[in-house]
């Protein structure tokens, strides 16, 4: 830490404690709260913050990304997304199907440290799957355990992708997919949610009760709840559409989803593709509701795909990804995060990399986001999706605000100094062929 930055805490720190000796010393003054010295600190670490940020260095961060800091890059090939936090913020758990780390051929399941660094081992990415069938949507869970998706029960190799006809973009329904529970080294594998047809796409509440996920057993991809203590399901929607991709608030008594609400032509479409185990995701918006099922409430109603929710940890407002504004332009598959509050106002578009932004996830103290992007430090156009870190920034100063995209040498490879090169597209991950995309989140 420089000279000055020593200082100005010092500084800091001596305000402080002036301002408790002060109500120490006067019998008339009113002391310093516990709430009060809090707010203090934070304070504090954000004029650190601004005086040690390095916007010359932040070279994965785009002009307008006012709410994101220190952009880092965590892999380097392939397909990687849906990358979700460990309870301790320590750690990240997604899925990829890149070839330096996967010879399966499609989706498995990794962990790794969140700010790069190796694995116990000394590797960087640990598999925590059985390398076997393919899988989706993993989450850590409370207690440490993890859990994820996979169809490796009913076969080894990888479920056949379906195949596109009439100019229709369709994903699999695979009913293969059962829900799994592992340690988190990925020992002691076992089911935790199964049975005939699709059951995917799970998530923990924080309090570590529930876990909501998508299945089709009653007939329709609806949400159910799975209490972890009892065992007990409870069946949360109950309309026509593709109800999927679910979260919690960060106090467990919400959650946020994207769904689809096919009517008359469409609603028939749907049947039939469903009948088929397949879905066409077009028209998708964002919902909330209590826990229960209970108090829905719809938040967006744009053009487009609306789909990977995730809750603000304040609980007002949703991150979500769309491509409404890019539809007109024709291009669709540039998709990008934007934060909404959940009554359907004050959007704010979050991400500007002009190439696929997606599955963004707040750690669960709130100071980072985890999302997925085709982004490339060199900017070069490609088809690779990889995960990035990035501080978040709750209150853009005029750093923030002024920030310009910086000028990259073409073909550089490593980005934020240490982390670097991003990409891929809509067709393979932004709702492409692509599992992470899928069905997910």
């Amino acid at each position: 830490m420089k000279t000055t930055h020593v200082l100005h805490r010092l500084a800091c720190m001596a305000l402080i404690c002036l301002l408790l000796s002060c109500g120490s010393q006067t019998e008339e003054a009113d002391e310093i709260s516990p709430d009060d010295l809090a707010e203090l600190e934070e304070l504090l670490e954000q004029e650190e913050d601004k005086m040690q940020y390095q916007p010359g260095r932040d070279s994965l961060r785009f002009s307008g990304e006012q709410r994101l800091r220190n952009v880092r890059q965590l892999t380097f090939g392939g397909n990687n997304a849906e990358a979700y936090w460990s309870f301790d913020n320590s750690q990240l758990i997604f899925q990829s199907d890149w070839s330096a780390i996967n010879a399966q051929g499609c989706d498995q399941i990794y962990i790794m440290n969140q700010d790069g660094r190796p694995m116990s081992d000394g590797q960087n990415y640990q598999l925590v799957s059985t390398g076997k069938g393919r899988t989706t949507c993993s989450y850590f869970m409370k207690d440490g355990r993890i859990l994820f998706a996979s169809t490796h029960e009913a076969d080894a190799a990888c479920p056949n992708e379906p195949i596109r006809s009439g100019g229709r973009y369709v994903w699999a329904i695979y009913p293969s997919y059962e829900i799994y529970t592992a340690q988190a080294d990925g020992s002691g594998i076992s089911t935790l949610i199964g049975g005939p047809g699709y059951d995917a796409e799970a998530t923990v509440s924080p309090d570590g009760k529930y876990v909501v996920f998508t299945s089709t057993r009653s007939g329709d991809l609806e949400l159910w709840r799975y209490e972890l203590a009892s065992g007990d399901l409870l069946q949360l929607t109950s309309d026509l559409g593709y109800d999927g991709g679910a979260f919690f608030s960060l106090d467990s008594r919400q959650i946020v989803w994207r769904a689809s609400r096919p009517q008359g032509d469409d609603a028939r479409n749907y049947k039939e593709l469903l009948a088929q185990n397949l879905v066409e995701p077009s028209a998708l918006q964002i919902f909330v509701a209590d826990v229960d099922g209970g108090n829905v409430k719809q938040v967006t109603n744009l053009e487009g795909a609306n789909w990977a929710p995730y809750f603000h940890p304040d609980g007002k407002r949703v991150l979500f990804c769309s491509n409404h504004h890019t539809l007109a332009a024709g291009h669709g598959y540039l998709f990008d995060i934007f934060l909404i509050n959940i009554d359907g106002t004050a959007m704010e578009q979050i991400t500007h990399s002009g190439s696929f932004d997606a599955f963004p996830m707040f750690s669960f103290d709130g100071k980072r986001l985890a999302f997925s992007s085709n982004r490339r430090i060199d900017r070069a156009p490609s088809r690779e999706t990889n995960v990035f870190v990035a501080d978040w920034v709750e209150n853009p100063q005029a750093v923030d605000r002024e920030f310009s995209t910086l000028e990259t040498a073409s073909g550089s490879a490593h980005g934020h100094g240490d982390h670097g090169h991003g990409d891929h597209g809509h067709e393979d991950h932004g709702h492409g062929d692509h599992e992470h995309e899928d069905h997910s989140h």
